[in-house]
């Protein structure tokens, strides 16, 4: 607890970052919608180009609603965080936000967000995947946000590079997956493997956990579990991966990696599906997307994306909350995936998994997604997991660069986040 105030007393001095954002009210407790049309300030964690194709949207929920206005702006991933937690604290700043699948539970327990629950979210909870739901529901059973959109990963890959190997498809285990970067190594390929989306840190390697059985805390939240056998057993196959097989700890531009010939399997972010084509219009049809391969325990894969809630200090929390729950109908999930993919490039994925059919994207990317879905875990929803996640990567690249032991490794971080959940 003591490490998480003192992150909130930093960032509380932070005022400067939210200049240019106006003050929307400064109680604790969410009152009654103010008089007169509402005037709302959407921080969108993202791009512009993601802010812009949310104003298209908003601006067509304001024809339904004229008495509503919703203005959308960008926070950028490398400091959005700082900005939400020092409105949080503050009580000046937005009066929606979306951001990390964590960041509600953050930020709600600090007093900064509204609990959902008071403002009839049971439908929105019934098409959440338990897991996604499981992951955004705090210990007391509040929900500070709901799922935005999702991201997780998948394999994307070359056929032709992997026949020219003699692979007759993509890796279905860890152990194909070896196979084949050996294979593909032999026949030229120059990096067989690409890990992207936070390359090098926890969120690919928590793909590794799950498939080995393991995991982060104990169901209960009463500990961290991160030093089981399990997870020492995915850490070293993880490390491994940069270790012996020369998969870069460094980002990789997937696309144009398979797209010059230099790479022959990406694991990355959904999102990318879309992308490809866009970035790359000479790859289109000559690479396919596959579910990441299965672990001893089976399939899984890390569920991320973002979370949407309203500010606690708002004057229009009825009005921010219709808007949220609008965002969960036919039309608006159809909007977004229209505008994102115009104004992006990229797929927008809703955590409505019945909308996966409206998607502008190919039957192999649909029905990738569709299977992985079934298999997803989202982060933690303990206590104590934000401020400990920069802290346990390092435990984990120590086993990468200093050849530290992965029981070693784990031990340490297992103790960190201990010491958070206190």
């Amino acid at each position: 607890m003591r490490t998480r105030l003192a992150v909130v007393t930093a960032a509380a001095a932070m005022t400067a970052l939210v200049a240019g954002c106006t003050t929307s009210g400064g109680s604790d407790e969410p009152a009654q919608d103010a008089e007169g049309p509402a005037t709302l300030t959407f921080w969108n964690t993202g791009s512009d180009e993601h802010a812009a194709a949310l104003q298209a949207v908003a601006d067509v929920y304001k024809q339904s609603h004229p008495d509503v206005t919703i203005k959308v702006q960008a926070l950028s991933w490398d400091d959005g965080h700082a900005k939400v937690l020092t409105a949080a604290t503050s009580k000046t700043g937005p009066d929606i936000i979306s951001g990390g699948m964590s960041w509600g539970i953050e930020f709600g327990e600090l007093g900064g967000m509204i609990d959902l629950n008071t403002h009839d979210i049971g439908s929105i909870k019934q098409q959440t995947r338990p897991e996604v739901l499981k992951a955004i529901t705090s210990s007391d059973g509040a929900v500070y946000g709901v799922s935005f959109d999702n991201a997780f990963y998948l394999l994307f890959y070359r056929p032709d590079l992997l026949q020219k190997a003699g692979l007759s498809g993509p890796p279905k285990t860890w152990e194909d997956l070896t196979a084949a970067i050996t294979k593909l190594k032999a026949a030229g390929v120059k990096t067989p493997l690409v890990e992207n989306w936070n390359t090098f840190e926890w969120l690919p390697w928590f793909n590794w956990l799950k498939q080995a059985g393991g995991s982060l805390y104990a169901d209960d939240c009463s500990k961290a579990t991160i030093d089981s056998d399990q997870a020492v057993l995915a850490t070293t196959t993880w490390a491994d991966q940069f270790r012996e097989h020369g998969v870069p700890k460094a980002a990789t531009d997937s696309a144009a990696g398979m797209a010059n010939g230099e790479v022959a399997m990406a694991i990355d972010g959904s999102w990318v599906a879309n992308a490809i084509d866009t970035t790359h219009p000479q790859l289109k049809g000559k690479w396919q997307v596959a579910a990441l391969p299965t672990g001893p325990a089976g399939a899984g894969t890390f569920v991320g994306g973002r979370i949407i809630g309203v500010m606690s200090y708002t004057k229009y929390p009825k009005a921010a909350a219709d808007f949220i729950k609008w965002t969960y109908t036919d039309e608006a999930i159809q909007l977004l995936q229209k505008e994102v993919y115009n104004r992006a490039g990229e797929l927008w994925l809703s955590p409505r998994s019945d909308q996966l059919n409206t998607l502008n994207t190919t039957d192999n990317v649909k029905q990738t997604l569709a299977t992985t879905m079934e298999t997803v875990s989202g982060p933690p929803n303990c206590k104590g997991w934000e401020v400990s996640q920069a802290e346990v990567t390092k435990k984990l690249q120590s086993v990468v660069n200093d050849n530290v032991d992965p029981k070693k490794a784990l031990s340490e971080a297992a103790t960190i986040m201990n010491n958070n959940l206190k």
